[in-house]
């Protein structure tokens, strides 16, 4: 063999040589696609309901926008699903889909989400407010204790009536609408035992007309503060406006918006962290068995004071003081 033809092939051997290590190299590897997570959420009121379905809807859209968008998170909604039997035909029909995990956000679906999620066993299901798992490992339950909020806005109440007659508008004496209450009262009590707290339950978690009914016979009576629970409760804070010097306190979400001169404070509802460990569960092989907490001590609570309405400084430190008991634990508040 010539010496010419010898180089030709060491040459064509180190070529050949280096394309092979540079096709099993790592850097060579093609990059696996992530996989979009797929999130379904059956809600009973709307997506803007300024309380309880927008505080979920809200968490998903920050989740979604953390995790780089549309293409890393997949959102689907069903609003308005007052009726239990068409919440669970989607509950089911989102499973169906092959959607990873479905939130179905209504105390009321629990009894759904328990039969659905026995037929779609790949599936993760959550549900609140509740802490029912139903012993199944695909199920996640969640509630808020708010009768912390409550309390704190109890607190702040109490030190801004002037009649000493504070009126609550709630839907069903049930689950965090009820629990919110007993905290505001207790919130109540601890500055002025003496104040006079007056419930009317009107049976409906949706029904505006009665919530509004429930507020103008409280301001009849002489209420000049009105607190309450539930979507429905825009009829409350409507007769407040109408009356034009009656304050109001909301829950699950800031509703400051909605009476920016009478709106004082609000218990926000913040589901962020809670869905961002679900999602994070599920990609690890936990599809379920865990039930979350919102606390003011873990973050998923939150105080929002309406920056609109100027509430004296001393009034705000007792907030705040209170805010800080109830994170340290030195006040309980019974739920």
């Amino acid at each position: 063999m010539k010496k010419q033809n010898v180089w030709l092939v060491v040459f064509s051997a180190l070529a050949a040589l280096a394309l092979l290590l540079s096709a099993c190299s790592p850097a060579a590897a093609p990059q696996a696609e992530s996989k979009t997570v797929r999130v379904a959420v059956i809600m009973p009121s709307s997506t803007t309901d300024m309380a309880f379905s927008q505080s979920m809807y809200s968490a998903l859209i920050a989740v979604q926008k953390e995790m780089g968008g549309e293409a890393a998170m997949e959102i689907k909604y069903s609003e308005n699903m007052f009726k239990v039997p068409d919440a669970a035909a989607a509950i089911r029909d989102y499973a169906s889909q092959g959607f990873d995990i479905v939130i179905a956000h209504g105390s009321q679906y629990g009894a759904s989400v328990e039969e659905v999620a026995k037929d779609f066993p790949e599936t993760t299901f959550a549900w609140g407010t509740d802490v029912n798992t139903f012993g199944l490992p695909n199920v996640y339950a969640y509630t808020a204790a708010a009768q912390e909020g409550g309390y704190v806005n109890g607190v702040i109440a109490a030190q801004l009536t002037q009649s000493k007659q504070i009126g609550v508008t709630g839907p069903v004496e049930v689950g965090d609408a009820k629990t919110y209450i007993d905290g505001f009262v207790q919130g109540v009590a601890s500055v002025d035992p003496a104040i006079q707290v007056n419930k009317t339950w009107t049976g409906s978690f949706s029904d505006v007309a009665l919530m509004t009914e429930a507020a103008k016979t409280h301001i009849a009576a002489g209420a000049d503060v009105l607190t309450g629970s539930s979507q429905s409760v825009v009829g409350s804070i409507g007769a407040a406006k109408e009356n034009g010097a009656v304050l109001w306190f909301g829950t699950q979400a800031d509703q400051a918006s909605l009476a920016p001169d009478l709106v004082v404070a609000s218990q926000v509802y913040d589901w962020t962290a809670m869905v961002k460990e679900i999602i994070a569960s599920r990609a690890a092989g936990t599809l379920g068995g865990k039930t979350y907490i919102l606390q003011l001590s873990n973050g998923g609570l939150k105080i929002a004071f309406n920056g609109s309405y100027n509430l004296p400084a001393e009034v705000k430190a007792a907030a705040e003081a209170a805010i800080d008991g109830i994170k340290g634990g030195a006040i309980v508040v019974e739920p």
